[in-house]
């Protein structure tokens, strides 16, 4: 991460820890906030074969994606098992992707193992944007008034300068600031009405979206379906074949899909730990599920998108850590899981 970034964020009163941001305080239940996505990286696809290079690859549409248009995509295992949950825009010469830093290293040397004589670069981008979260009821007002653009619908992007915003739901937006610019967009947020927050309110916030992220701890634990990824627009069922594409296909036409992801509040004193397993009574001593992101809820204890058994979630009763750990309850989410 460059010095200047955070050590303008140290100067603001940020503590960082291991990609991790926070601020003194927590922010009100309701506030508009502004964070710095530390906790994400960059990819940057560039060459003439970006498109067709990356559809090939991803479980998205890639090649049809408009010049204003985000998506959300994943990058999956022969077997169909997640390696990354992405979100991507077009630039000029080819495309931005967002992830876990923690994973993206290891997902640059995948991706880069199929370029083969594809006329595309692959290159870390982190070292040259920092990406900003702005979120809560006011975000677009936010922006306006911190002279950014505001897309006009979710999954849309609009250029800041040699930067963009990118909307992801009605209420989040991701500002891709270059480093040099970030210090004075964070600020510029702040003046014009968001409060400085840790990594922790940008995880809520897409929690309560139901939008899970993909990190180090759950690479290859799900298949896309289970992180209702076709339900948020990060599958395409009518797109040509990319690795596990036959494993994602079955998975949603035969059969009945067993695990969902669900929103749920967990009373604890403390944060129980992504790919911590859960355990329900039809499934006895045997994991029954696994959280995949959590953190703190503004009225205390944790909320948390978990994957877990349809049947576990039928019978209500569901227990995290241990079969007599801490119960959970099910919040709702913003879209119907069908």
């Amino acid at each position: 991460m460059n010095t200047t970034w955070t050590e303008y964020l140290a100067q603001a009163g940020a503590t960082l820890d291991a990609g991790q941001v926070r601020f003194p305080g927590a922010p009100d239940e309701g506030a508009t906030v502004a964070v710095p996505l530390t906790h994400l990286g960059l990819i940057r696809s560039r060459g003439e074969e970006s498109a067709p290079f990356l559809h090939n690859l991803l479980s998205n549409e890639v090649n049809k994606l408009a010049e204003d248009a985000a998506t959300l995509n994943s990058f999956n295992t022969p077997k169909g098992r997640m390696l990354a949950s992405l979100l991507m825009w077009r630039e000029a010469d080819g495309h931005l992707i967002a992830l876990s830093a923690d994973i993206l290293p290891g997902i640059l040397k995948k991706l880069s193992m199929y370029i083969l004589r594809s006329k595309v670069k692959l290159t870390d981008a982190s070292g040259e944007f920092a990406l900003i979260g702005v979120s809560g009821p006011k975000a677009a007002d936010v922006l306006a008034a911190a002279g950014l653009p505001r897309p006009q619908e979710p999954m849309r992007h609009a250029a800041a300068g040699d930067g963009r915003v990118v909307r992801i739901t009605q209420d989040s937006y991701v500002v891709a600031a270059p480093l040099a610019d970030a210090p004075a967009r964070f600020a510029a947020l702040r003046e014009a009405g968001a409060a400085a927050a840790g990594t922790d309110a940008w995880t809520l916030a897409m929690i309560r979206a139901g939008l899970p992220l993909v990190t180090a701890a759950t690479q290859e634990a799900f298949v896309a379906q289970m992180l209702n990824f076709e339900l948020i627009g990060g599958v395409s069922f009518h797109k040509g074949c990319y690795p596990g594409q036959e494993i994602v296909a079955r998975t949603q036409y035969l059969g009945k899909l067993k695990k969902r992801t669900f929103r749920v509040h967990i009373e604890a004193g403390a944060a129980p730990a992504p790919a911590t397993d859960l355990y329900a009574p039809d499934f006895g001593e045997q994991s029954a599920g696994q959280l995949v992101n959590v953190a703190p809820a503004p009225g205390g204890g944790y909320e948390a998108l978990a994957v877990l058994q349809v049947s576990s979630h039928e019978g209500g009763e569901v227990h995290v850590g241990a079969t007599d750990g801490p119960r959970l309850t099910f919040l709702d989410l913003p879209y119907a899981l069908g």
